[in-house]
């Protein structure tokens, strides 16, 4: 049904879609049958063995005249970014730096076919940033704040110096705040013109992970080493999860039972759940198992719409950014930055080329400016 012309709804009142690109594509999904999904999964190549060691892949894995013939014609670049952390025994501690990869994955395989093959490169951060709640987890390896935010920084940096303009953040870890303040430092403190954008993939195709009456449908609400993970591990790398180990467990709340929100926003609370701590036990004292959750119920076929969706939207995602500023442009200097456009002019060449200078000869200018 259609209301108006600005949303869709659904059977489900907690679920419907704006009337944008985003939303109709989400839509289209939602309604799609089965074979449809599969047939989605199949374009993309999914399910496939992992390709971080795999020659073309990735940046770093490809030889670089080959990287830059591809930059050429598609200057936009995925990051993929999980952590190494504790998700029960029954699953790989890597298991969220594989989801984003092989679905990330996915969609190189897809857009390499349509003739705009996506970039990426290795994950920046192997260990991540993680929530103070996963303090004292054994197999969870934890990063300082500020070495997380100054190694996105970094990352960011040198990317746009090779070449790369347009960079999307894809995070699969509940450490986003601090990939928002990386884009939010980077830029204040080199002010460069270029798309710079994090997406929370879990919570961009959250109507995808409410339980819903249909036969694919998850069961449960995301919140960690649960169903919906281990749906997607089963998915994508099902020989990392070993579901003769799997154990079950939940927590409950010290206070403020129904403030907080689960791990995708699924009750449209008062708090996300990154907004407090000591309402609820640390995870230690509390899910020592390192779940939170019933993953003996997870199947591959659970997690196939999720992942069909944030395949088709991270392309939808590429296609409209370079439409709007094809490989080789920029959002205008002077708009999206203090700068002026003659003095960007030889930092925005290609690199190597005549006249090219690079970022390390840029003067730093504003009151953000690192020492």
């Amino acid at each position: 049904m259609t209301v108006g012309k600005e949303w869709y709804t659904t059977d489900n009142p907690a679920i419907y879609f704006e009337d944008t690109s985003i939303g109709r594509l989400k839509k289209q999904l939602w309604e799609a049958s089965e074979e449809e999904i599969d047939e989605i999964l199949l374009e993309y190549g999914i399910p496939s063995p992992s390709e971080l060691g795999k020659p073309g892949t990735y940046i770093q894995n490809t030889p670089r005249a080959h990287v830059i013939e591809k930059r050429r014609k598609n200057d936009l670049i995925f990051v993929p970014i999980g952590c190494t952390e504790n998700h029960g025994v029954h699953a790989n501690s890597g298991l969220d730096t594989f989801m984003v990869t092989q679905f990330l994955e996915g969609v190189r395989r897809y857009t390499k076919k349509q003739g705009c093959e996506a970039n990426l490169t290795f994950t920046p951060l192997n260990f991540g940033g993680h929530p103070y709640h996963h303090i004292g987890m054994p197999g969870t390896i934890i990063m300082p704040e500020e070495v997380v935010k100054e190694t996105l920084i970094y990352t960011m940096l040198g990317l746009w110096n090779d070449g790369f303009r347009k960079i999307i953040l894809v995070n699969n870890h509940g450490h986003l705040w601090m990939l928002e303040s990386a884009i939010q430092e980077f830029c204040k403190r080199f002010q460069l013109p270029g798309v710079f954008q994090v997406i929370d993939w879990h919570r961009a195709v959250r109507e995808f992970f409410y339980p819903v009456n249909r036969e694919d449908s998850l069961e449960t609400h995301f919140i960690h080493a649960d169903e919906a993970e281990t749906s997607v591990g089963l998915l994508l790398f099902n020989e990392m999860i070993d579901m003769n180990y799997v154990v079950d467990a939940q927590s409950k709340p010290l206070c403020c039972d129904g403030h907080f929100d689960t791990s995708v926003d699924s009750f449209h609370r008062i708090h996300r759940w990154s907004e407090g701590e000591g309402h609820a036990a640390i995870e230690r004292r509390g899910t020592p198992e390192g779940v939170v959750g019933t993953p003996s119920i997870a199947t591959a076929r659970k997690a196939k719409r999720p992942i069909a969706a944030i395949m088709k939207i991270l392309t939808l995602i590429q296609d409209e950014i370079l439409e709007e500023y094809p490989a080789g442009t920029v959002p205008p200097v002077e708009l999206v930055t203090l700068r002026t456009e003659a003095e960007m002019a030889p930092f925005l060449k290609e690199p190597l080329s005549e006249g090219w200078k690079s970022v390390d000869e840029l003067p730093r200018i504003g009151i953000f400016q690192k020492l």
